[in-house]
């Protein structure tokens, strides 16, 4: 029997009353997904909460349970409402901290920008236990508390962080990718891409409706972990789709 290939999987909570109101257009989820693909790890599933206490709290200990990795970004600035530090020390049973690192750096920073405030000062507090994330922008650093990553809002600097972590973390295979597009509708083509996954084991296939110059067409995403399961599996479809008359455009439309 063949070994079995570890999955690793992450999940990702986004955090803000302002994206929940259509205020402010999250970038993260996109970033992070692509990361984590990189590093051999899957976004299994993600969230987005309020400003709220107590949903943060249900929901970091519903995902870090079920997951190998949680992510979470938004809401560890300076001001009041920023309080997922304080959630994700409640969610796992601990004090918050002022982090001597993190004051020093944080400290330094802000010496040629009017010193470390009060206010400034909230961005160096960390669930007991936690090891702090470089942040190369701004100096406030992401928090890695167990499994649990707290990363900024900002699509800069969670970037930054994610950069950091490169490479840190335990993950399995990548997942791999291919397009195929298609001038043909969705219904059309239902079976063959049924009895086509079904024929490989390791693959998935994600079917992309369009709408586009009058015309309905598809993009035909394939995913696995085996290169070569995966190029059998982008064969097999191109040659159904030309089958049916259907010509496939490799790369996608």
């Amino acid at each position: 029997m063949a070994e079995s290939i570890r999955i690793y999987t992450a999940a990702l909570i986004v955090i803000g009353d302002e994206i929940l109101s259509g205020r402010t257009h999250d970038a993260n989820i996109a970033q992070v997904a692509s990361w984590l693909g990189v590093q051999g790890i899957r976004l299994s599933e993600v969230r987005v909460v309020a400003d709220d206490t107590v949903a943060i709290v249900e929901a970091v200990n519903t995902l870090r349970a079920r997951n190998d990795y949680l992510f979470t970004t938004g809401g560890i600035g300076p001001t009041h409402d920023d309080i997922t530090v304080d959630a994700v020390a409640e969610a796992l049973g601990v004090d918050v901290i002022v982090h001597p690192e993190a004051r020093a750096i944080l400290s330094e920073y802000y010496e040629p920008r009017g010193g470390l405030t009060e206010a400034r000062l909230r961005m160096a507090r960390v669930p007991d236990g936690a090891e702090l994330i470089p942040n190369r922008y701004t100096g406030a650093p992401g928090i890695r508390v167990g499994n649990i990553y707290l990363m900024a809002g900002v699509p800069q600097i969670t970037a930054g962080m994610l950069d950091a972590l490169s490479g840190t973390l335990e993950g399995g295979q990548p997942l791999l990718s291919e397009t195929v597009g298609c001038w043909v509708a969705e219904s059309e083509v239902a079976d063959l891409l049924r009895e086509t996954e079904k024929a490989h084991a390791s693959c998935q296939i994600g079917s992309y409706p369009f709408w586009r110059d009058g015309r309905t067409g598809a993009n035909f995403v394939i995913r696995s972990t085996d290169a070569r399961d995966l190029a059998d599996c982008v064969h097999d479809l191109m040659e159904g789709l030309e089958g049916i008359g259907k010509p496939a455009v490799p790369g996608g439309i």
